[in-house]
């Protein structure tokens, strides 16, 4: 394994098909597609990216990314990158910063899975959400550009942007409640007790549709997020995976869970036990408060279901992960020892339950 300077990696390991591309069958299939293409193509694959393999592309033509299906047997409804396609181009010309996209193809044949094409946003991802390479003030900055950017988002025209078949309006929870309940069943590898309650917690309180429908990002975070190299300002929200028309909090809770997180859980950076005052980092509290002043709302009822929620959903998308890393098929090397992880999740969310709701 070797690692550049801006983190990327170039992995050979047993799951070849995972880790690399098949360079002819891509260049001729890009040069086929894409008049402005020039080959040849020099790829590095990214670290992140436990769902879907991502790869930096250095070209003749420029540099671009591409962003694929794992290749196996696939969860339903799970890898949907023709989504994050429709919805980044549908989202091109709003206030939500978005890479612009090249080309989808659908043909599993290429180079063995569903893959896109979109720019390669030169800028800044940072994975601490403690942001020690920022001082106090800039920190503020960039926890307020998230904020915004997430109310930004919530306030998207559906309509405008062509996205009203994006998703089922009405009963969010339910049905995501019920959809990551049946990921997590057939991704389960060993019982967890911890899960079984939190999955029977949540059934039982599921919360009355409150009428409220938006766009919602899905994976909301901090190094989802690319900045401007030397500025606060958000150029590139990415990985819209798990993207569809869904209620708001529930994007709002998932940030707000992981930062609730230690400081490493699974590749996730969280502020658990961090003096926020001290960094200039806004509270739980000032944060959803700011939110909710964006939106023109007065508070959040049903605050701990949120949270609750997000920790079981991350919980069924890691083992999902896990269960893809005994199959050979995951995305990334470290992906088997995320289900470690699924236990410690379900227990902080059962934190929640006890002591805020």
């Amino acid at each position: 394994m070797s690692a550049t300077e801006t983190g990327e990696i170039t992995v050979t390991n047993k799951n070849k098909a995972v880790e690399q591309l098949d360079m002819a069958a891509l260049e001729k299939y890009l040069s086929a597609v894409l008049p402005e293409f020039r080959g040849p193509i020099r790829a590095e694959k990214f670290a992140g990216g436990q769902s879907n393999p991502t790869f930096k592309l250095e070209t003749g033509a420029g540099t671009f990314v591409l962003r694929r299906q794992p290749p196996g047997k696939l969860l339903k409804s799970a890898h949907a990158v023709d989504r994050e396609f429709r919805v980044m181009r549908a989202l091109k010309d709003s206030t939500v910063p978005v890479p612009d996209v090249l080309h989808l193809c659908e043909d599993p044949q290429v180079i063995g899975s569903m893959f896109y094409l979109m720019e390669y946003c030169e800028g800044r991802i940072f994975w601490d959400a403690a942001l020690p390479e920022l001082d106090n003030t800039q920190r503020t900055a960039f926890y307020e550009e998230m904020n915004r950017v997430l109310a930004a988002l919530h306030s998207v025209d559906i309509d405008a942007a062509g996205l009203s078949d994006y998703g089922r309006a009405g009963n969010y929870f339910e049905r995501q409640f019920q959809r990551w309940e049946g990921q997590y069943r057939a991704s389960e590898l060993a019982t967890i007790p911890a899960m079984d309650h939190l999955i029977a917690w949540l059934g039982n309180n599921l919360p009355a549709d409150d009428g409220r429908v938006a766009l919602v990002h899905g994976d909301y975070r901090l190094d989802n997020i690319v900045f401007h190299p030397t500025e606060s300002r958000a150029i590139a929200v990415l990985d819209w995976e798990l993207s569809t028309l869904g209620h708001p909090f529930a994007d709002l809770a998932y940030q707000c869970m992981q930062l609730r997180m230690p400081a490493n859980s699974g590749n996730i950076s969280g502020l658990m036990g961090v003096d926020r005052a001290a960094l200039g980092i806004p509270s739980e509290q000032e944060y959803v408060a700011r939110y909710c002043e964006r939106m023109g709302i007065s508070a959040i009822d049903n605050w701990a279901f949120y949270l609750a929620f997000s920790f079981f959903r991350l919980a069924a998308i890691i083992q999902g992960v896990a269960k893809r890393a005994q199959d050979g098929n995951a995305s990334s090397s470290s992906a088997a020892k995320l289900g470690a992880f699924v236990d410690p999740l379900a227990k902080l969310a059962l934190d929640v339950i006890e002591k805020e709701s």
